[in-house]
C-alpha cells in the first residue's frame, strides 16, 4: 500500500504541474499579444477563471476604467480553418438540418461565423480593456451584413476579429458595441456581426415607457396579406443541442443544466438560435435568394424564450422608400404562441 501511494503522489503533483503550466500560464503569454493563430488559443479553463474573477470584482451596469490606456479591447485570429463537424452540429440545431452543407446552391448559414468567433468573444469580455463587467450581459440588438457568399471561407484560412466599437450610458445600464468580422484568405470581408450588449443596473427601475430603439422595432404596420407564418414546437432536447452549438458564456446558462435534467422551465433559448430559427424558415418559404450575399439583417431581441415551449414565426415583404427610390425587403418576428409577447424582431434588406 505504501508503495502504491509513493508513485500516486508525485504523478498527481506532475500532472497539477503540468495542467497548471498548460491551462493558465501558457493562456496567460498567449494573451500578451492582440494577434494570434488558430492553433495557438487560450485554454476556456483559463479564461472560465478570468471570467469569474472579473464578475466577482466588476459591479454590473458600471461603466469601470481600463486597466492600460494602450488600445481598446480587441483581438484578432489568423489562419482560421472551416471544421464540417461543427457546421453539422450548427444546422441540425439551427433549423436548417444536419445535411445542409452538402446541399447544392446552399451557402453557410448567416449566423454561423458567430459560433467561429465564440473563443474570442470570451477573450474580449474577460479583457483588462473590456470596462463593463463580463457577468449579466444581455444581448439587446444585432446587425449582420455579407458582402459576398460565407461559403469562401472554406477555400482556405481565413482571418477572425472581434473589437470594441463604443460605449454607451443609458438609464439602463452601459450598453457596448462590439464587432464581429471574418475576412476571407485574399483579404476581402465577407461577414460583419454588430453586437450591442446591455450591462443593467440593478438600482434602476425599468419604467413603462420604451425607448427610443424598441418603438423603431415594434411590427405595428399593418399585417400584408402576404404573411406566411410557421408554427414550431421548441422540446427540451434542443435545449442541450443548443448548449453544444450556440455558444453562450453565461454562468447561470451552464449551472442551470443539472436544474433542466430534472424538467425545470430554467432555460431560455439562445438569442442567436432564435434568429437562426427565423431565418432557417424563411429562406425555406422564400427561397435562397432572399438571404443571399450581400444582404443586411437587423434583429432586436426581446423576451426570452423559454423551452419546451412554442412559438409562432411570421414574415411578409416590404416596401422601404428612400428618397427617389424604393427598396423591396422583408420583416420577421418570432411570436410566442398564443401570445402577443415577441422573441425577436428582424429587417431583411437587400445592399
Amino acid at each position: 500500500m505504501g508503495n502504491v501511494q509513493s508513485y500516486v503522489v508525485p504523478s498527481l503533483a506532475v500532472c497539477s504541474v503540468y495542467l497548471v503550466y498548460v491551462h493558465i500560464y501558457c493562456s496567460h503569454k498567449l494573451l500578451k499579444t492582440n494577434v494570434l493563430t488558430s492553433d495557438k488559443l487560450p485554454s476556456f479553463w483559463y479564461l472560465y477563471i478570468k471570467y469569474v474573477t472579473r464578475a466577482l470584482t466588476r459591479r454590473a451596469g458600471f461603466l469601470h476604467t481600463a486597466s492600460t490606456e494602450k488600445c481598446e479591447a480587441g483581438y484578432t485570429v489568423l489562419r482560421c480553418r472551416l471544421e464540417t463537424p461543427m457546421l453539422r452540429r450548427f444546422c441540425s440545431a439551427g433549423g436548417y438540418g444536419w445535411d445542409y452543407p452538402d446541399t447544392e446552391y446552399r451557402d453557410i448559414p448567416l449566423c454561423f461565423p458567430e459560433v467561429l468567433c465564440g473563443r474570442l468573444l470570451l477573450m474580449l469580455l474577460t479583457d483588462e480593456n473590456f470596462r463593463l463587467s463580463p457577468a449579466g450581459l444581455v444581448r439587446v440588438c444585432q446587425s449582420l451584413k455579407t458582402f459576398q457568399p460565407i461559403d469562401e471561407l472554406k477555400k482556405g484560412p481565413f482571418t477572425l476579429q472581434v473589437r470594441v466599437l463604443v460605449y454607451r450610458q443609458i438609464d439602463a445600464g452601459v450598453e457596448v458595441d462590439i464587432c464581429l468580422s471574418a475576412t476571407s484568405r485574399s483579404g476581402c470581408p465577407v461577414w460583419e456581426s454588430v453586437l450591442t450588449l446591455l450591462s443593467k443596473n440593478k438600482l434602476h427601475k425599468a419604467s413603462r415607457g420604451l425607448t427610443e430603439s424598441e418603438r423603431e422595432s415594434q411590427p405595428d404596420e399593418p399585417v400584408p396579406k402576404n404573411m406566411k407564418q410557421v408554427e414550431l414546437r421548441v422540446p427540451w432536447r434542443n435545449s442541450l443541442q443548443c448548449l453544444r452549438s450556440f455558444p453562450d458564456y453565461s454562468l447561470c446558462r451552464l449551472l442551470s443544466l443539472p436544474a433542466r435534467l430534472f424538467g425545470c422551465r430554467l432555460q431560455s433559448a439562445p438569442s442567436l438560435w432564435m434568429l437562426s430559427v427565423c431565418l432557417a424558415e424563411i429562406e425555406k418559404h422564400k427561397g435562397v435568394e432572399v438571404i443571399t450575399a450581400p444582404v443586411s439583417i437587423t434583429a432586436h431581441y426581446k423576451e426570452p424564450l423559454l423551452v419546451p415551449g412554442k412559438v409562432t414565426i411570421r414574415f411578409w415583404e416590404t416596401t422601404r422608400n428612400g428618397g427617389q427610390s424604393s427598396a423591396k425587403g422583408l420583416s420577421f418576428h418570432m411570436q410566442q404562441h398564443g401570445s402577443s409577447t415577441y422573441h425577436v424582431v428582424g429587417q431583411i434588406s437587400r445592399s
